[in-house]
């Protein structure tokens, strides 16, 4: 019989699986739960009641959470001119044109977690979206990082931006905090993203929008959240 490493026993113990809870107390059943010596990224999925083939139906977009996400993203913005002066002076971690597209094209080069890009880049920036793509890297008018003022898009980025959108199975997956947050820090930036995502329902949506919610930590089973009692 295999062992049950403590974590998943601790877990067994203290959540139903077959329980939604409140959100607060799931938050402080994730705390109690997982217990690590590194600080754990909290995530939070929403399995949605759309149809991912359906242009209709499509959920994108971003926003700034109350509390950030307790990660330093590196930014990369694809600028010239004054442009790419205010994205350095805003903070950007690699700023440039022709020579990042051939650096990335040649090296295969992504230290980085964001790309923003003012319009006038876009057609540089298309012959690299068949590697930027795949991994949600390329930019995009509907996250704000297609902008003529890459100086706030990389001001907002760096002060808790998060992007979210609708997967090929009709999840969105995003991440709401660390586990050093206080518990009220995590409920606001859960708050900040659910109040959004009903925001944005498409007009297409039927039934039930949102089918479940659930709250885990990087290395945690997840925690169903009760939407009813939202």
């Amino acid at each position: 019989m295999a062992k049950i490493s403590k974590r998943k026993q601790l877990f067994n113990e203290k959540v139903n699986k077959e329980q939604s809870y409140d959100l607060k107390e799931a938050i402080s059943l994730l705390k109690e739960i997982s217990q690590t010596k590194f600080d754990q990224t909290v995530e939070v999925a929403f399995k949605m009641n759309l149809d991912p083939t359906k242009a209709d139906q499509q959920l994108r977009g971003a926003l700034v959470l109350p509390h950030g996400t307790g990660k330093t993203a590196k930014i990369l913005v694809f600028a010239e001119g004054d442009a790419a002066k205010a994205a350095q002076e805003a903070g950007a971690d690699y700023v440039g044109s022709d020579d990042l597209v051939e650096k990335i094209q040649k090296e295969n080069w992504f230290d980085f977690d964001v790309v923003v890009a003012t319009p006038q880049m876009m057609p540089k920036i298309g012959r690299i979206g068949q590697v930027l793509g795949p991994k949600g890297l390329m930019p995009n008018p509907k996250t704000g990082t297609v902008t003529p003022d890459v100086k706030t898009a990389v001001s907002e980025i760096k002060s808790g931006k998060v992007t979210y959108r609708l997967d090929k199975l009709a999840n969105v997956h995003t991440i709401i905090g660390k586990m050093s947050f206080s518990e009220d820090q995590l409920a606001d930036n859960f708050m900040a993203l659910y109040n959004e995502i009903n925001r944005v329902k498409p007009a297409a949506a039927k039934g039930t929008y949102m089918e479940n919610v659930t709250l885990s930590s990087t290395m945690g089973p997840g925690i169903k959240i009760d939407v009813k009692k939202m």
